[in-house]
């Protein structure tokens, strides 16, 4: 495991994740999440883990299947009523997710 890939790994995806809550809060009424939330939220979360997986140069069909598998353990908090909490159980298991994949080399230009 690379605890440097981790650590990056769920700092980049926490701040994809919160930039692009906000955005969307600030540009979309609540009504919208109440209404597509189940399907906005994660084609949000794979859109940041695509983000973080092009930031980190690692391999995208991987880093993806890994976000999907660590959003899922978040459902629970979802049904709890904690989504934020979840949301921060996900990056984690992400970040560890991605802890064991290997990098591809950065382009060369």
């Amino acid at each position: 495991m690379d605890t440097q890939i981790l650590w990056r790994a769920a700092l980049a995806q926490l701040v994809a994740v919160a930039v692009l809550s906000l955005v969307l809060s600030l540009l979309l009424p609540q009504s919208f999440f109440d209404s597509w939330g189940w399907l906005s939220g994660p084609l949000a979360w794979l859109a940041c883990a695509a983000f973080t997986a092009r930031f980190l140069y690692l391999p995208p069909a991987p880093t993806l299947l890994g976000a999907v598998v660590a959003g899922l353990p978040s459902l629970l908090f979802v049904i709890l009523g904690a989504h934020w909490l979840g949301a921060l159980v996900a990056v984690g298991l992400f970040a560890a997710w991605c802890a064991r994949l290997e990098p591809e080399p950065p382009p060369r230009g």
